[in-house]
This record gives structure tokens, sequence and C-alpha cells, in this order.
């Protein structure tokens, strides 16, 4: 990945999550406590805000990514977020081929279920996490954006069994998971610029 492209990746996903603030907090309102889109948003204007980060080599510019969401989104979003993206720099490697960005995402995956403590099946991001990242292992050239919205849609009529939405228990039924939307949205526009 050229330093054109990694800044436009960055750039992208900034732009969606922050476009998608409103979306995300309606979602929240319905299952959390309604600050999901509006702590996403703060999260990822920090990072576009910081021109260093998209510039450095992609494992540093993705774990200062995670930093900045750790220090700005709140709730359990800034953690978890911050986990997966500060582990995929760990684990990733400065031009990664799609084997190495496979075993990346993998690892950071196991690192946002240690983190939450939960599993996919959960209603969670995780439950578009995993799936994305089964196509990638299965098919590189999977349609990662159709299986993430697939798998966000299949969160509607999951219980909630992490997360603040747990506390709804059956009243959870029926609601997208704001955490799995947003997972999609991040992996849409990854897509977007990956895939072209």
């Amino acid at each position: 990945m050229d330093a054109i492209t990694q800044a436009k990746l960055f750039a992208i996903v900034c732009e969606t999550i922050i476009g998608h603030a409103d979306e995300l907090t309606t979602l929240d309102q319905a299952i959390g406590d309604g600050d999901h889109g509006i702590n996403m948003k703060r999260g990822f204007e920090a990072v576009a805000a910081d021109p260093t980060v998209a510039s450095k080599p992609l494992p540093d510019a993705l774990k200062a990514a995670g930093m900045a969401l750790v220090m700005k989104v709140g709730g359990a979003s800034g953690p978890l977020y911050g986990t997966l993206l500060m582990t995929l720099g760990k684990e990733i490697g400065p031009d990664p081929g799609v084997d190495d960005a496979v075993r990346a995402l993998g690892a950071a995956i196991d690192a946002v279920k240690a983190r939450g403590k939960s599993e996919p099946g959960q209603k969670t991001m995780l439950d578009v996490l995993v799936p994305v990242h089964a196509a990638l292992a299965a098919d590189p050239g999977a349609d990662v954006a159709r299986v993430a919205r697939d798998a966000a849609e299949a969160t509607v009529p999951m219980k909630a069994i992490r997360g603040r939405a747990s506390f709804l228990g059956d009243r959870s039924i029926g609601h997208m998971d704001p955490g799995a939307r947003s997972a999609c949205l991040m992996v849409e526009a990854v897509a977007s610029v990956v895939r072209g």
C-alpha cells in the first residue's frame, strides 16, 4: 500500500464513521445509552485531525489511531476499537499481503474477544468482524462489504448478552446492534479503498 492509498484509507474510514454518527446514535438509543455515534465521531475526528497518524508506516499508523480511540471514545467502544486497531498494528507488517492481513485481523479479533469477554452470537461488533475474517480466510477475494452488511443485519433478531444492551434482555431483540453497524461501516470503507 503506497502512502497516497494509505492516507485515503484512513480518511475514508474517518469520514464514514463521522458521517454515520447520527445513525449510530439512533441505533444506540434503542438498546444502549445513546452515545455510540457521538463517541465514535469524537474518536475518529481526533484521528482525522492529526495528519501525522496516516503518514506513519502502516503498523504505527494503526497503533496511533487505536490509541486515539482509547483516549477519546467513551464507553466500551473506545477500548474495544482501540484494542482492535492497536493489535492490528502490532501484528501486521508494513506492506502486508493478504495472508498477513488475515492473520493480523484474526489476532486483533481474539484481542477484542478477550478485552470484551465476549464471543460471536452475543450481539456485538464481533458478529460482523468474525464472519468477515472467516470469509477472507476462505477466499481472499470475498465480497467482505456484503458479508459485513449481512452480518450486521443478522444481529437484529439476536438477544444481547454483552454490553449495555444486555440489560434489556428480550427487549434487545428486533434492533441492529450499533457496534455491529459501526464495524460494518468500517469494513465497507476499507473495502472501498483496498478493492477499488
